[in-house]
């Protein structure tokens, strides 16, 4: 093939990994223009869309190039000129820098078994919210079927729970050199092929693909619950592997118990393993994650940035990374300076906020009920400690959700000194990056009044 015919073919290739209007933007005018020693010469448009491609789909690019001739070793990127451009000594480190980057065969999702390279235990942070789930997962991972199975980790979205049971059934590939055959799906993919298997008169298919696996990897098993039959067929298939020891690995937004419609079969199954949740991320995972993104990417983002987003953002890691991607978005692509006004405008564009409905009654209300408190007892004089804890942060989320004033929150909370309201927001504002715990209350208290 000529240079156009493998560029079309490589192009053909991307085309449907990326969105059409990313494709036509960005590597419809795009080209091969020179392949020398190994190094492949892509030439673009113009400098903003050089360093886009560059930044965006090297992978891609590069993975396509070594399927077609493995010879690839690198690729290097510039800008269309009037000659024929050719390769320098310098791209010697081209070469070394894009040997070390994975191909697309690497990033592609394992057909065989559903499982995304690009989660491994290595790229997990673990901290305070994670160990006990991160310290279960290990163990099977050594002694796979007859240590905590059936495996449960339930969590609230975005906490880690994808990436931490897809990375046990990487590593499981990795160390037993594919001996141990893992098989990861969603609830939804069981459920249409339960669905599928009725329909077509063929739940010999359902058995065979299911029932003789290793390791199965469920991930949001609250989704089949209510659903009869999709539940008896996951019911006999996982009496079938853990009769057989084998492993039986189940994520869930919430506890066995907490799932209403489930079968009490299923729920006596799942209890008869190890059950463990993954919380919300204190102060310091939050700051040790976004600085593990920004080494991985070589990425010019200052401390300062990195300790404001771990600050502003406490809810989950897919905001926090939202964020992070947001900030380079502008840095890098945009060449927007980046201060703290417009760290703020970024968090505000992609964090969930508070509906605009809430008003000061309502969260009074609701701490005085999650603290299990008398609405008299929480703005009243008690000094006890169960009750100045809810009260100190009833008034630091009046300031921190409705930027009430300090006047305004002491008069609410019992007629107290705009003092009080200032020590109890300085307070809980400081605990809540030192102290899990208040950090745990916190967030589920906002995350049932943005639910109400």
């Amino acid at each position: 093939m000529n240079y156009d015919e493998i560029w079309q073919t490589v192009l053909g290739e991307i085309e449907l990994q990326i969105s059409r209007p990313n494709y036509l933007t960005w590597l419809k005018n795009s080209r091969l223009m020179d392949k020398k020693e190994g190094i492949a010469l892509v030439a673009l448009p113009n400098n903003f869309a050089k360093e886009w491609v560059e930044n965006k789909y090297h992978k891609l690019i590069f993975g396509s190039l070594r399927n077609i001739d493995e010879s690839t070793r690198g690729v290097k990127y510039l800008v269309h000129t009037q000659q024929k451009p050719t390769i320098k000594e310098s791209s010697k480190a081209v070469v070394n820098q894009n040997l070390a980057q994975p191909t697309l065969l690497e990033t592609k999702i394992d057909p065989e078994t559903n499982l995304n390279p690009r989660y491994s235990i290595d790229s997990f942070i673990v901290g305070s919210s994670n160990e006990l789930a991160f310290a279960a997962a290990s163990a099977v991972i050594k002694k796979i079927g007859t240590k905590y199975n059936p495996l449960f980790i339930y969590g609230r979205v975005g906490l880690g729970k994808t990436h931490l049971i897809q990375a046990v059934g990487n590593e499981i590939k990795k160390e037993y050199k594919n001996k141990v055959k893992p098989l990861y799906v969603t609830s939804e993919k069981f459920i249409n092929d339960v669905v599928g298997a009725i329909r077509n008169k063929r739940m010999e298919d359902v058995k065979n693909k299911y029932r003789k696996i290793d390791v199965l990897i469920i991930d949001d098993i609250q989704f089949i619950a209510g659903k009869a039959r999709t539940e008896e067929e996951f019911f006999h298939t996982f009496n079938t592997l853990y009769q057989n020891n084998k492993q039986i690995i189940i994520s869930s937004d919430r506890p066995p118990r907490s799932i209403p419609t489930l079968s009490e079969r299923l729920h006596s199954r799942f209890e008869g393993g190890m059950i463990v949740d993954i919380v919300y991320p204190d102060y310091e995972m939050r700051l040790a994650i976004l600085k593990a993104r920004v080494q991985e990417n070589n990425l010019n983002i200052d401390d300062k940035t990195i300790e404001l987003i771990a600050t502003r953002v406490q809810r989950n890691i897919r905001e926090l990374e939202g964020v992070l991607n947001k900030v380079i978005f502008y840095q890098d692509v945009k060449k927007e300076k980046i201060n703290t006004k417009k760290i703020e405008e970024i968090i505000n564009e992609n964090v969930q906020s508070a509906p605009k409905n809430i008003n000061p009654a309502d969260i009074i209300k609701l701490v005085a009920e999650f603290f299990e408190i008398s609405l008299s007892d929480l703005t009243g004089k008690c000094r006890k400690k169960e009750i100045v804890e809810p009260r100190q942060i009833t008034m630091y989320l009046l300031r921190e959700i409705l930027n009430l004033s300090y006047p305004f929150i002491g008069e609410k909370m019992g007629k107290r000194d705009h003092t009080t309201a200032i020590h109890a927001f300085e307070k809980i504002s400081q605990e809540i990056n030192q102290n899990p715990i208040i950090n745990q209350k916190i967030m589920l208290i906002k995350e049932q009044l943005y639910k109400s």
